[in-house]
């Protein structure tokens, strides 16, 4: 099994219903109950930093990230269903995280 990481963002079409903490926990729930759930966290803002250069503030279109086990990045697709983010119409990123 491999596992994934959505990347939710801060477009949501629907803002509040994105936030709202029963989707959440609702989600978070249906997450848990699939035994494939890894974790997540919502994310504050940050700093991109690179060598010899100034501290610059980091990006904010990301909100947060839930971590995941599947078979491939179709299945991982299965854990859109009832996002917050995602129903709200807005982007939710599916990313690999590769064993190396």
């Amino acid at each position: 099994m491999n596992e994934y990481i959505l990347l939710m963002h801060q477009d949501a079409l629907h803002a509040e219903a994105a936030r709202n903490p029963q989707q959440w926990e609702q989600y978070l729930s249906q997450l848990r109950s699939s035994g494939q759930f890894d974790g997540g966290s919502s994310m504050a803002p940050g700093l991109r930093l690179r060598k010899n250069q100034a501290d610059q503030p980091g990006a904010n279109d990301l909100s947060g990230f839930i971590r995941v086990r599947a078979v491939s990045i179709e299945s991982a697709k299965q854990f859109l269903a009832g996002n917050p983010v995602y129903e709200a119409g807005g982007t939710v990123e599916i990313r690999e995280l590769p064993r190396n």
